[in-house]
């Protein structure tokens, strides 16, 4: 533990006291590279406002709110257009605060300054954010669920909804069950798919799937010598209609293409990989009609569908584990 110090917020920002956060895989991953620290890492949580700077108007002292590490301005070409969910206007600036390129962190003890992580900063009592990247919440909503709203259902469900658009009667399988697999499930079922397949190393993780649309399991240790995309292929009648990559894994990208049904099929990669890997996919594969897309926070607009997620929730479609 370290005490630190976090200013108060400037023009067009808020200081947020944080009721709880959650450890998405990500921060596991950027904790682990080089020439980023001192960083205070965290990105999915929900707090409330403990002071705003000039020129905010949509939240006040007092407001749940969630931090989302995407920006939406609401004002440049990308947030106006359904076709992107990245902000032009305020790109996110590594380490640092969107509008200025400066930091809210320093250590108390030494004046040192500390990174910020993706736009968030999450683990500590208090951060400070740009008001494009925090929407609003009732405060009568459950803050651990507002809390996982902010990352990882929010992707897993915008994927199937948003990115996939996921048809009903289709054939899905999901690669890596952890909260954004689990989450992609409930969008796919949501949307209507067939048959949900889950693949993943921890047999336990069927059970826990299958209260959230879960059909199938594959445990990649217990094929048979097959590899999974061949058990893929069997079980559907040649490959998955839509197949999404959640753990960040180059080789687990090209199996999950594979899996994919030729002429068709569309794969989405929602995993993030710490590394320059490329991913091994075959070009006559390509043109053979396959498809790859990358997804970013489910290609969610957080300050739209955010609260159209909360309201899933509270109208039960949106599934809870307890």
């Amino acid at each position: 533990m370290e005490e630190v110090e976090v200013a108060p917020p400037r023009a067009h920002e808020v200081r947020i006291k944080i009721l709880c956060t959650s450890i998405c895989h990500t921060d596991i991953t950027f904790w682990r590279q080089e020439g980023i620290h001192p960083s205070i890492f965290g990105h999915e949580a929900v707090g409330v406002v403990e002071s705003v700077g000039e020129h905010v108007r949509e939240v006040a002292v007092g407001d749940m709110v969630v931090p989302v590490f995407t920006a939406q301005c609401s004002e440049c070409p990308d947030c106006l257009s359904d076709r992107s969910n990245l902000c032009s206007k305020l790109p996110n600036v590594p380490g640092s605060m969107p509008r200025d390129g400066t930091t809210r962190f320093s250590f108390a003890s030494t004046g040192e300054p500390i990174r910020h992580f993706i736009s968030v900063s999450s683990f500590t009592e208090y951060t400070v954010v740009d008001v494009t990247h925090v929407v609003k919440f009732d405060a009568a909503f459950p803050p651990e669920m507002a809390c996982l709203l902010s990352c990882g259902v929010s992707t897993g469900v915008g994927a199937a909804w948003k990115v996939a658009a996921v048809e009903p009667g289709s054939n899905v399988a999901v690669f890596g069950l952890g909260a954004v697999g689990l989450a992609v499930a409930q969008g796919a079922r949501m949307r209507g798919a067939k048959r949900i397949i889950g693949v993943d190393l921890n047999p336990d993780k069927f059970e826990i799937g299958k209260r959230l649309g879960i059909t199938d399991f594959i445990n990649p240790n217990d094929t048979g010598g097959k590899t999974v995309s061949q058990v893929i292929k069997e079980m559907t009648g040649g490959g998955a209609d839509y197949c999404f990559e959640c753990i960040g894994s180059t080789s687990a990208m090209a199996e999950a293409f594979q899996s994919s049904r030729m002429g068709w099929g569309k794969t989405i990669l929602l995993g993030v990989v710490g590394n320059a890997t490329p991913i091994g996919i075959p070009s006559h594969d390509i043109i053979r009609g396959r498809s790859v897309i990358g997804s970013l926070f489910g290609g969610i607009k957080p300050k739209n569908d955010i609260p159209m997620l909360a309201q899933k929730y509270l109208d039960k479609p949106l599934r809870r584990l307890k």
